[in-house]
């Protein structure tokens, strides 16, 4: 029988979810230089308007479909989205309709791919980006997906063999969305080269307020992106929901800490990439731990992210937003301490990590499954962006990107400061400004 609170937290739960791609754009958008603000925002934007279509035609069937073959691949029964069945499903007593569930899994498949584009920006070229998302979609994104989140009986009779197979534990996407992410945007980073000047000029941020604007929608949509994994108004729910919290709340203090000691000083910059290395890594172990291993999660996270954010420069890629040290780096850590923190005490579907007198097994489980999905998607993402670089370019040219991509691209600017230069005619911001200012008040003193 249909659960209505659990449909609707699961809907609501979807929503979060979309406004974190959003979130992630202002995010990334703050941290580039203000001529390619525009770039970086279409970049995350186009990931809503590309992967749905993608999701209906085909890709909610590969992923969820009957698998066809090892949990490698799912079948082509849902195509266009029909087929679906009637009967809601889930566990009782929270079964939902299908489509909910596809709909919240439709918002992980488009966060994901514009979560790669924090490693390329400022050199980019914008439809090339677009080829990119849907191939890297079809032949990464929706395979890894069954792999990780295609569970026997759910929406199919068979899944995927990471869930199913040797059972890692990935609660709401550390290997499917972070690790896979991170793989491939280092695989990117190094194809696509480094930016002009780089690491000389590493490019300064053009607007802290934004990346911690952005940083605040990220976290406020992870309660979704985590707590609504549980597919259901449940306890499980609540579990998800407090981890993310403190787990998130850990790793800011964990990544400020680092750099007071590291640099002398504590960063607006270092408060929202901590938080974000804090979500990453209680991802797949929110609901898998207690609220004193989401802490612990939580902090190491933010201080080891926050320390291999220098691997870039010492092994000279230019991962721009630093997808690697927050993402890879962030969905390792929380995929492998599930074999650490792991608990059963609040969740009879979790095991027990070595720190609760699990043993060393789960921890193997979680690192093949974590290597796996790295290895894939890094192979596979260098083989698709080398098809897109030898045949229709992939990179816009120097001038273009001394000059700004925004205007190569988007023939427009972030800012439009016309106003203040104008010269003649009343419309002058400049001159309406002056002509308010009494003759004598430069006369004054």
């Amino acid at each position: 029988m249909l659960n209505a609170g659990s449909t609707a937290w699961v809907l609501v739960s979807a929503a979060l979810v979309m406004l974190m791609t959003p979130g992630l754009a202002f995010f990334y958008g703050g941290m580039v230089r203000s001529r390619s603000v525009l770039n970086m925002l279409m970049m995350n934007f186009m990931c809503l308007a590309i992967v749905p279509v993608l999701w209906c035609l085909y890709g909610f069937s590969l992923a969820f479909g009957n698998d066809i073959g090892g949990g490698l691949l799912g079948g082509l029964e849902y195509v266009g989205l029909n087929g679906l069945p009637t009967d809601p499903i889930g566990t009782d007593p929270d079964k939902i309709p299908i489509l909910a569930f596809a709909m919240f899994q439709l918002m992980f498949a488009v966060i994901t791919p514009a979560l790669i584009a924090g490693a390329v920006p400022e050199r980019t070229k914008f439809w090339s980006w677009g080829i990119f998302v849907v191939l890297w979609s079809t032949i990464v994104y929706f395979p890894v997906a069954h792999w990780v989140f295609s569970f026997d009986g759910v929406t199919a009779e068979t899944g995927g063999w990471i869930a199913n197979g040797i059972k890692a534990l990935d609660f709401a996407g550390g290997t499917a969305v972070h690790i896979n992410a991170g793989a491939a945007g280092l695989a990117l980073a190094i194809v696509l080269g480094k930016r002009r000047g780089w690491p000389r000029d590493p490019g300064r941020p053009h607007s802290l307020p934004f990346v911690l604007l952005g940083a605040s929608l990220l976290w406020f949509g992870w309660f979704g992106f985590n707590a609504g994994s549980s597919l259901g108004a449940n306890a499980n729910a609540a579990i998800a929901f407090t981890t993310t919290m403190l787990a998130t709340a850990a790793a800011t203090v964990g990544w400020l800490v680092v750099e007071q000691f590291r640099d002398g000083r504590p960063t607006t910059l270092g408060a929202a990439s901590g938080a974000v290395a804090g979500l990453v890594a209680i991802t797949p172990a929110a609901a898998f731990v207690t609220p004193l291993g989401g802490l612990a999660i939580g902090v190491i996270a933010g201080a080891v992210c926050a320390l291999c954010v220098s691997l870039k420069f010492r092994f000279g890629f230019d991962d721009s937003l630093d997808v690697v040290a927050v993402h890879l780096v962030g969905g390792l850590i929380g995929t492998l301490l599930i074999g650490l923190f792991g608990s059963t005490s609040l969740n009879e579907a979790s095991v027990d990590g070595l720190f609760y007198g699990g043993g060393l097994g789960q921890l193997g489980i979680q690192a093949l499954a974590a290597a796996t999905v790295l290895v894939y998607s890094f192979v596979v993402t260098a083989i698709i962006a080398l098809l897109i670089k030898v045949t229709i370019g992939f990179r816009v040219s120097a001038e273009d990107e001394s000059t700004g991509i925004d205007e190569s691209q988007h023939a427009e600017t972030g800012y439009d400061y016309s106003g203040l230069r104008s010269g003649g005619g009343s419309g002058s911001i400049l001159e309406a400004a002056t002509s308010k200012v009494p003759a004598s008040a430069g006369q004054e003193g």
